[in-house]
């Protein structure tokens, strides 16, 4: 009996002590500077890099029009939504609705979804809006600055820019249909993360 008593005592300080009371989004350092970190910061955070992807191949997917206008919609939208939540900062990180966004993303991509541009447009605002409002709201109270937030808009840009480029110049069908697998992919990830989002909490 005492010996259940002290691992049930143990078991509960070790669990105070590495679980944090509120947890708080910050920059890798790279030791290069903040723009940097901006930049790593969107390869190490898998909700915002599956976004970044899931726009790339949905836009990639609906041809050249559909690509210029989410490069030009989702790091303008990033950028307005970080400088909002720098301005007003929140501590939670909105798990649910950045899981949502990239799901539908990859779901939109893996049912080829026959978008217009704007839809296309309109979908990476939104979306570019609500993450780049939780970088901006989780990395303002850790002391980022906002070259770290430039950083951020360049590597959504240029990941953007490279991957969606490339969708656009494929012709082979196996390739159209490798994008829909990757699509496929992304929403999964997605339930997976709804999932474990949806577990119940001991």
């Amino acid at each position: 009996m005492r010996s259940a008593r002290r691992f049930a005592f143990v078991g509960n300080a070790a669990a105070a002590a590495i679980a944090p009371s509120s947890a708080h989004a910050h920059l890798v350092q790279t030791g290069f500077g903040a723009f940097y970190d901006g930049l790593a910061h969107v390869a190490v955070t898998p909700a915002d890099l599956l976004l970044v992807l899931a726009v790339a191949l949905l836009a990639g997917q609906r041809g050249m029009q559909a690509a210029r206008w989410a490069l030009c919609a989702l790091p303008l939208a990033w950028l307005a939504g970080g400088m909002l939540g720098a301005r007003f900062p929140a501590e939670t990180t909105l798990p649910v609705l950045t899981t949502l966004t990239f799901g539908l993303g990859g779901a939109l991509v893996a049912l080829n979804a026959a978008l217009r541009p704007a839809s296309v447009a309109a979908f990476a605002m939104v979306a570019g809006l609500l993450h780049g409002y939780v970088n901006g709201a989780t990395l303002a109270p850790g002391g980022a600055s906002a070259l770290a937030l430039a950083g951020v808009i360049t590597a959504v840009f240029c990941a953007l820019a490279i991957l969606s480029a490339q969708v656009t110049t494929l012709q082979a069908g196996w390739t159209r249909i490798a994008v829909r697998v990757a699509g496929s992919w992304i929403a999964a990830a997605g339930v997976l993360m709804l999932g474990w989002l949806a577990r119940p909490v001991a």
